[in-house]
Formats: structure tokens, sequence, C-alpha cells
């Protein structure tokens, strides 16, 4: 492989123009792609196969006038009146509300959006409306209810509160996507909710119809501006640091504008492109780091640039194809645990991290062919790294900080190995109590309108109000249609029995057309988010067996609280089989990098403990509150630890890949394991804590956003890679390695046998260029691609 690499990098290099234009090709015409293919996000977290979607498919099959849920673009005041009064005496107001509500841009059926106290629609505590009535009715006729029991239910369905300070106010829009909701419907319902205010009300607003947060790119810039400052450190030039950021950015670009013309083919979520941006803006510039470091290493040795630029590519470079592999199956894997969502994130990072592994095997060299003489100009003398004409011309031989620091670290082995593992394990402790939930109105900023509209749901009508169950019930096993109402009947009182159960009830134009299925509304004592909640749910399905056999009935539940109580149990029941498949896999492609089986044994431990480390520290931060960091704790998004698990797994083995395999070509080379260790670092460990600190940069910048997954997202994304560069690879494993000595190297004869020699280690390459003609010129090269 170096070899080829080789090949590639020397000709990208003295093809500069032509390997540009290519790239260039490439922008414009993704550019192109993206811009005119792309398609509105989703914000669906459904995954095909879970009980509550299944039910959904019962729902939709028995009442196909019934939207799915998140599928209705509405939105939905929430009314309080002041302390001392109530709505009864905003009557003006809230006929006001629903006029300017009429005339909303692409509003769905007008004539239906009432004023709930009007004698049309629920009425007045004292004087319950025609819609009060009717279910009374209903519920007398249909299910044999007395009138008490009948004015329970029909006051259960109202969106008027029990004493009138209460009330919600809905309307929906003939748009199918949040995204085609207009600017001028948006300021029209902030219109509507001042106007309110300005009369004395509270008003909160929610729904998919709003406007959803911008996602802006000072997070980007704050990541990138960091990266510059690091990279004029690491290169002591005010020249070489443009090359990876300019190469990481064009990989960027073009990544994302493939995920925008893929999102016109599959549906993906508003936080797809957010975070490919940060995977692919971190190892862009990581991989590019990782190549410019060694071409100014091979300066020093080749006798021309063009040889430097392909030797850089072709061991560096090898570095990269294989560290760009582990994260590219990481995230890849992902589709393995069949969450749609979480399979098209998986795979559009992974294709920013392919992008950015091409880029920076062809484009970075052409560009350092375009810069010539001039691409490490403008240097700084006192930030000059080891890796210079200076220090190699000096009499006394620079020593490094990371040879400094790795001499102690071997000199003391055991010490470092036990006091890295104990710190992470510290860190690690709070993840006992790691609570997962997926996010809603209920876990946003109490500062945001849909929580406190959230909050004043739950202050009126009770927690549960928030998030309803839907109990889909079949009653075609019961041979005699007159008695399938009766039998909706008895399963609804035996729903009512139930822990945390507040009321249970079948509404007008819940019973569908053929009578056979029925829609039972289960409002429980609790918030979506409890842990009361989810028993509900979980003791519902365990006594359909029972209601069954009593009643002939069988049902589903549903809802989005259902919803998402079902995906956090998929992604719960994910996290081993993902891990174990993503380790298995990597393990082996480690072997074949380091030709070895302890080494791939301490990388992925390694991870292990910086992964617990990562849960404890997010746990601890924006679950428990600590620090006083985070000023809205909530539980865990869920599927961040599946996400964090693919991420971080890939970019460990990034640095595991970048560090120890120049370890590996000084053991190869001759060295002894400890030396081996000591010079491998010293060559490397400025460059991989450079790398390291531009990827926690990018990803911390991330918590200016206000989006709360992204928030945790890149906390936990630069928390880990803290952990697993400075903790893990810069202590652990080389104090691991010390411990193991030359058994660090092993590997039983008859599996390297079956191995195929990938040459990371460059040794068949050096082989390769010492060939020389029989007159003692050097070996004709093939150069191409």
């Amino acid at each position: 492989m170096a070899t080829y690499l080789y090949r590639i990098g020397k000709w990208a290099f003295t093809n500069k123009f032509k390997v540009i234009g290519i790239w260039m090709l490439i922008l414009v015409g993704m550019g192109v792609a993206g811009s005119t293919l792309a398609g509105p996000s989703s914000s669906s977290f459904s995954i095909p196969g879970i009980p509550s979607e299944k039910a959904q498919d019962s729902l939709v099959s028995s009442f196909p006038e019934k939207p799915k849920f998140s599928q209705d673009i509405s939105i939905k005041y929430v009314l309080k009146a002041p302390e001392g009064k109530t709505l009864l005496d905003y009557q003006p107001a809230i006929d006001a509300m629903v006029t300017s509500m009429k005339q909303f841009d692409g509003v769905k059926a007008p004539d239906s959006i009432v004023n709930p106290f009007s004698p049309e629609a629920f009425g007045t505590p004292s004087d319950p409306g025609k819609v009060v009535q009717t279910s009374v009715d209903f519920q007398k006729d249909t299910f044999g209810k007395s009138d008490a029991q009948a004015r329970a239910d029909a006051a259960a369905s109202s969106p008027i509160n029990a004493n009138a300070t209460v009330a919600q106010l809905g309307a929906s829009y003939t748009a199918t996507q949040a995204t085609d909701v207009s600017a001028k419907a948006h300021d029209q319902q902030t219109a509507v909710a001042d106007a309110a205010r300005n009369a004395g009300l509270t008003v909160e607003m929610s729904g998919t119809a709003l406007p959803q947060p911008a996602i802006g790119v000072t997070s980007e810039l704050i990541g990138v501006g960091v990266a510059v400052v690091v990279l004029i450190i690491t290169f002591g030039s005010f020249v070489a640091w443009g090359m990876p950021i300019l190469t990481a950015l064009v990989g960027l670009v073009i990544g994302l504008m493939g995920v925008s013309a893929a999102s016109g083919f599959f549906s993906l979520s508003e936080e797809t492109p957010i975070l490919a941006t940060m995977i692919g803006l971190a190892v862009g510039i990581d991989y590019a780091l990782f190549i410019v470091s060694r071409y100014r290493h091979e300066l020093l040795q080749s006798k021309t640039r063009a040889e430097a630029a392909g030797r850089a590519v072709g061991t560096a470079g090898s570095a990269v194809v294989f560290a760009g592999l582990t994260v590219i199956i990481a995230l890849s894997a992902l589709s393995i645990v069949n969450i749609p969502f979480l399979t098209a994130m998986g795979l559009a990072a992974a294709v920013t991290v392919l992008v950015a592994v091409l880029v920076a095997l062809t484009l970075l060299p052409a560009v350092l062919g375009l810069f010539g003489g001039k691409a490490f100009a403008g240097s700084i003398g006192f930030l000059n790294a080891p890796d210079t004409r200076a220090s190699a011309g000096s009499t006394t031989p620079r020593v490094s900080n990371g040879s400094r620091f790795v001499n102690q670290i071997v000199k003391h082995p055991a010490v470092a190995l036990v006091l890295g593992v104990v710190v992470l394990g510290v860190i690690a402790a709070p993840m006992v109590g790691l609570k997962l939930a997926l996010p809603n109105d209920g876990t946003s900023d109490p500062s945001t309108s849909p929580r406190k509209a959230y909050d004043l749901v739950a202050e009126g009508f009770g927690p549960g109000q928030n998030g309803p169950l839907v109990v889909v019930a079949n009653a075609s096993g019961v041979s005699d249609p007159n008695a399938r109402n009766a039998a909706f009947n008895n399963v609804v009182t035996k729903i009512k029995q139930l822990p945390d159960v507040k009321t249970a009830l079948v509404s007008p134009g819940d019973v569908n057309k053929a009578g056979d299925a029925a829609v039972i509304t289960v409002l429980p004592n609790s918030g979506p988010s409890s842990s009361d909640t989810q028993q509900l749910v979980k003791d519902l399905r365990s006594a359909e067996s029972g209601i069954t056999r009593a009643d002939g009935v069988t049902y589903g539940v549903t809802g989005q609280t259902a919803i998402e109580s079902d995906v956090s149990d998929r992604l719960s029941q994910s996290l081993i089989p993902y891990l174990a498949v993503v380790v298995g896999l990597a393990f082996i492609l480690l072997m074949l990098v380091f030709r070895s089986i302890l080494v791939p044994l301490t990388a992925a431990l390694g991870f292990l403990l910086s992964i617990i480390a990562t849960f404890g520290a997010t746990v601890a931060i924006f679950q428990n509150g600590d620090l006083g960091l985070i000023g809205n704790p909530q539980p865990i998004v869920s599927f961040l630890p599946i996400f964090l698990i693919g991420i971080v797994f890939g970019l460990a083995m990034d640095y595991q890949v970048f560090l120890v395999t120049r370890m590996r070509e000084e053991y190869v080379h001759g060295a002894s394991a400890r030396d081996a260790i000591k010079k491998g670092f010293g060559h490397s460990a400025r460059v991989v804590a450079a790398a390291a600190t531009i990827m926690i940069s990018v990803f911390a910048a991330f918590m200016l956003q206000d989006n709360s997954l992204i928030k945790s997202m890149g906390f936990a994304l630069a928390a880990a890679v803290f952990f697993d560069a400075f903790i893990i690879r810069m202590i652990v494993i080389p104090a691991a390695l010390a411990l193991l000595g030359d058994k660090a190297w092993w590997l039983p004869k008859w599996l390297d046998r079956i191995l195929p020699n990938v040459d990371v280690e460059g040794e068949k390459l050096g082989e390769y260029l010492a060939q020389t003609t029989p007159d003692g010129g050097r070996h004709r090269e093939k150069v191409g691609v």
C-alpha cells in the first residue's frame, strides 16, 4: 500500500494543476447537485418494526383519515388567565385570536378553528356546548354509561381545564413538511400571540409549524479559528497552516453537498448535516495535518520535493487510510441496528470522512506542489518543530517536550498505567445513573415558548396531558358485531384499573365505520419522560393477552410517548451488538496494521475506558447538572450513546494508528521495544496533540448551539477526544507497551502467514526507492494513478 500511495502522492504533486482542476470540477458539480436536489429535513424518530409503529400502521389502516403522529403540521396556543380571573373574562381577545388564525397563510380547514368557549364548541363549565353534549350522548348511547360518567369523559377530552383558567387552541396547515410553512405564517403566529398577550393573557406556542431554531455557523468559525492557531504553533509557519484548512474545507463542502443532494431521495434529520460537519471538519484537518507534518520531515531526506510528497503520502497516508477506514467502519456499522435516522446520520458522516481521506491523499499533495518551496514560508523561529533543517544541522539534537514526557512514562510504566486508569474510573462513576430519553418540548430550554407551553398544560390539565397514550383496539375477533362496543368498554374499564392511569376513553369519531376498531386515549398521571409512564406502556402491553382471552379484543399501544419509549428501548438493546461488531471489525483491521494481537487489544480496552469516562462526564454535566454549567438538566438523548460510540471509536483508532504506527516503524527498523516507543512518540506526539486539540476545539464549539442534542454531542465528543488522546493514547498505551516489551509485537506464525502485509510502516517502500539501474541511476518509477 505504501508504494502505491507513494506513486499517487508524487503524481498529484507533479500534476498539481490537473488534480486541483479535477477537484474544483467535483466541488462545482456537487454544489449544483446539492442546491437542486436537496429535500426537506425530517423530525421523525420512528423505527419500522417496533410495537408502537405497528400499532400506528394499524391505526392508519382502520382510520385512514387520521394523520400519523408528528406528520400533522400544526400550531398549538396555550392560554392562561391572570391570577384571580378566568378565560371567560377574555372572550373578545380569544375571538380575535380565532379570527386571525383563520387567515393564516396555508391554514387547513379554517372553518374548523373555533373559540372552544363558544356554544358550538365546548362552551363553559356552567353552560356546556354542542361538542360536550355530543360526547355525552355518544358515551351514553354507544357504551351505556351513566350521565355522570359520560360527562366526566367529555370533560377529560376538553381543551378547557376544570376551572377555565387554562385552554388550548390550535390550527393545522396544508404543508406536509415543517420547512414548507411560510415566513408570513410564522409572522402571523407571533402576531396572534402578541395581540392576546397585550390583552392580558399568558400565551405560549408549541407545535411542528413553529420556526425551527437556526443552526448558525459560529461553531464552525470558532473551531476553524482555533485550528488556525494550533496549526501555526505546530508548523511554526504563517503559510503551512492554510493547506490543511483549505483542503479540509473543500472536502467538507463536497461531503455536505452530497448529503444535501441525498436529502432529496432519503429522509434525513435536521441534525444530520451538522453532525457530518463536526466529523468531516475535524478529521479533514487532522488527516491533512499528519501528511503535511510528515512531508516536512521527508524534505530532510529526499532529493526532490515531489519525492518528499510521495514519501509523506506513502507513509503518513497509509496511516490516514487505515484511520479513515476505522472511522468509516464505525459510522457505517450504525446501519446494523436498523434505525433509519441513525443509519442516515452515520452514513452521511462516513461519506464526509471518505471524502476527507481522498482529499488528503490527492488534493493536499497537489496544493503542496502549488506552493513549492514556499510551503513553510513565514517561519516563526521560536516555534520550530524538531523536523526542520535547522534542527537537523544542529550539533546538539533537540529534545522535544514529547520526548521528555514519554521518557518518564517508559521509566515508570506501572505508575502511569494505574494513574490513567484510576483517573478515568473516577470520572466514569456517574455513568451508573444514566437515563435516556428522546428530546421533546418537556426537555427544551425553560426559556423557550414550547417548554413554557408544555409546563402550562401540565399545570392546567396534569402532566399526562402532554403525553397521552393511544391504544388501537381491534374487535374483529368478536363474532357478534352488536357486542363489540361492549367489548371496547370492557377494555377501557380494565385499562383504568392499571397503575398511573388518570383516565381512559373512546371519543366520538374514534370508532371506525366498520365498528370493529376503536381508538382509546389513555391519560397517565405522570409526564411523558417519567419512569411511571414508561412502565405504564409496558403494563398496557402485558395486559393485552388477558384482555384478549376475556373480551376477544386485541390492541397495540402507540402515540408519541410510546414511540419515543420504543425507540429508546431499541437503542439500548442495540448498544452491545453494535459495540461487538465495531470492535471486532476494527480489531481485525488493526491486526493488519500492527501485525500484533496485544496492540489492538490494548487499543480496544483503552477505548472502552475512555468511552465510559465520557458517559460519566456527560451524565454529571447534562443530566445531573453538576458544576452548574447546564441550566436545564435532562436525561441524555437516547441515541447519543450509540452514535458517540461509533464516532469516538473511529477517532480513538485514528490516534492509535498515527501514534503507534510510528512506534512500529522504528521497531521494524531495528529499535528495541522501549526505544521504539520513545522515538515513535517523539516524532508523533506533537502532531497528535495538535490534531486532538483541533478536534476538541471543533467539537466543543458546538456547545454554543441552541439544539440540546448538538450541545450535548459537542461536549461528549470533546470530552471523549480529550480522554482518549491525552490520557489513553499518550499515557496508558505507551505505559502498557513498555510493560509488554517485545511481547507487544508478537503475532503467531500461522496468523502472520495468512494476514496480508499492508506495509503501513513503509518498509517495502524503502526497498522500492532503494532500487537502482545497472548504471547507478535511480529506478525508473511508473508514476500514475
